[in-house]
């Protein structure tokens, strides 16, 4: 082995020797940039094991801020010829309350259960002047019971063509989510919020069920999952319809595995399209067996106004007359982070600026800003940052490696300016698409605890639910009530109103009293 390695170094040497100046200049360049690009990717893997996920930038001495007479070295900004626009954030703080101490207020609401602990001495004839309550929080899991529909026949002596017959008289089953299925509606909803919700896969559920002496099979869960989802078909068609009805939406996609009868051995990945309506605080799931422009597409179809979508080439197509495309500024922003090791004194700066922007927003969002409102704050506070940050970008780009990190984050956003700050121009456009990864996340969750989906209609089925609860979440409607409402009053719900069944307008209804026996 070291005879190999002098022999490799001699020839190494020898190659070096018939080079002239130039060409070793070029070479050495050469290796300095891969050394580069591969201290980029291992910093930005020990990031993605190790690091924050926190998004928000804090330089490391921000700008105007004084020494307080140590012996701090400052870090120099890059000159710029752009005009800077200063923004100052007036925060009033609440008046001083005194923080409780003591034991926390159990909810009022909770029912109480009494437990009357009397003395060990004989109190016969005694007079009470009060008691006193000690209260302890408890709990017990859920139990299965059996719901009993009691209909009492009756017979009513009838007379018909001049013949005495007995009729018999007896009530109808009321609606049930399922016909014929075992299950309620209640029992239903837990097993989807389960896992939809909570990641908790099917055969995990048979064994929690199984401890509380319920043995189900993993495919009668699932049948029931499927006819749920069957059942909720024709509401899942009126909540898309109001989603691109809508005039401002934000795209992405996130992949899901999913088992495929065609392909032995392996998943197929297929892919969840996700849209969102920031206005109308909804949001849908579509899956599509791949990540080409087919299914947003078709979803795209009829839709008229802006969307917003991050670098993916697949929206581009989409951009013309009837759709306006922006783009994320969180996308940008993640490139000049990812630059930081690479080049800190730009990295810095263009982050700093970002941060300014972002500043403007959280102004916009803590006093309840209007659109108009929001229009008219950006117009005076982040417009003048965009064209003196888009001046400063072109401006570096020319003395940087095109292929260095910084150079890549520089490009990234020069090449999308324009569609980056248009958000600036319509109040009710959002500053990035953070909104809709926000309503993926769940996915990316659930899908390390069940896998994989089991077939293409699952994962549609899948996507189907998630819409539901994640419209829940963003509405701060709590899911199992609502799933739980909806599956019993589907079946004899007027199709000219199941919108007011969708979470964002959902209004419970007190079921009747149920005699326990």
């Amino acid at each position: 082995m070291s005879f190999f390695i002098f022999v490799h170094v001699i020839a190494t040497t020898a190659t070096y020797e018939n080079l002239s100046h130039q060409e070793l200049v070029l070479q050495h360049q050469k290796l300095f940039f891969d050394y580069q690009k591969l201290k980029h990717e291992l910093d930005q893997l020990k990031r993605l094991v190790f690091g924050s996920r926190h998004e928000r930038f804090t330089p490391s001495v921000p700008p105007g801020q004084l020494a307080l007479g140590l012996s701090v070295e400052q870090i120099d900004q890059p000159e710029v010829t752009a005009q800077t626009v200063e923004y100052t954030r007036t925060i009033t703080k609440p008046a001083n309350k005194p923080v409780p101490t003591g034991r926390m207020k159990l909810p009022a609401d909770l029912p109480r259960e009494r437990v009357i602990v009397e003395p060990d001495q004989d109190v016969t004839g005694l007079k009470s002047i009060g008691e006193e309550i000690t209260e302890e929080l408890d709990y017990t899991p859920g139990k299965f019971f059996v719901r009993q529909y009691v209909r009492t026949k009756y017979v009513k002596p009838v007379t018909r063509d001049g013949v005495a017959e007995n009729e018999i008289i007896i009530a109808s089953l009321p609606s049930r989510p399922i016909d014929k299925c075992i299950a309620g509606a209640a029992l239903l909803a837990y097993i989807v919020v389960n896992k939809y919700i909570d990641h908790l896969p099917v055969y995990r559920q048979v064994q929690r069920f199984a401890r509380e002496g319920m043995k189900l099979p993993a495919s009668t869960i699932t049948g029931w999952i499927s006819q749920v989802c069957a059942l909720l078909g024709v509401l899942y068609a009126v909540h898309r319809k109001l989603v691109f009805n809508g005039d401002y939406i934000q795209g992405d996609e996130t992949p899901i595995k999913v088992l495929d009868k065609n392909k032995k051995g392996t998943t197929h990945q297929g892919y969840f399209w996700v849209y969102r309506a920031p206005v109308e605080n909804l949001v849908v799931f579509d899956y599509q067996p791949g990540r080409g422009g087919e299914g947003p597409g078709k979803c795209l179809e009829n839709f008229r106004g802006h969307l917003q979508a991050d670098g993916y080439e697949v929206y581009n197509a989409f951009d013309g007359k009837s759709i306006t495309l922006l783009h994320c500024m969180a996308h940008a922003r993640r490139k000049f982070d990812e630059a930081l090791a690479n080049d800190k004194k730009r990295a810095e700066y263009a982050l700093t600026e970002i941060q300014k922007l972002y500043d403007v927003e959280r102004k916009a969002k803590e006093e309840n800003h209007t659109h108009q409102q929001r229009y008219e704050l950006r117009q005076k506070g982040a417009v003048t940052i965009l064209e003196a940050l888009g001046t400063w970008m072109k401006t570096e780009y020319s003395s940087i490696l095109p292929q260095s990190p910084i150079g890549k984050a520089i490009h990234y956003s020069l090449q999308r300016w324009d569609k980056l700050s248009l958000y600036a121009t319509v109040g009710k456009l959002e500053i990035d698409n953070n909104l809709v990864e926000n309503a993926i996340r769940p996915v990316a969750i659930g899908r390390k605890n069940y896998l994989f989906a089991g077939s293409h209609r699952a994962a549609q089925n899948a996507a189907m639910l998630y819409s539901f609860l994640g419209t829940c979440k963003i509405n701060n409607v709590n899911p199992y009530e609502w799933l739980k409402d909806v599956l019993n009053r589907m079946p004899s719900h007027s199709v000219n109103k199941l919108e007011e069944l969708l979470p964002h307008k959902w209004k419970p209804v007190t079921s009747p009293q149920i005699q326990n026996s």
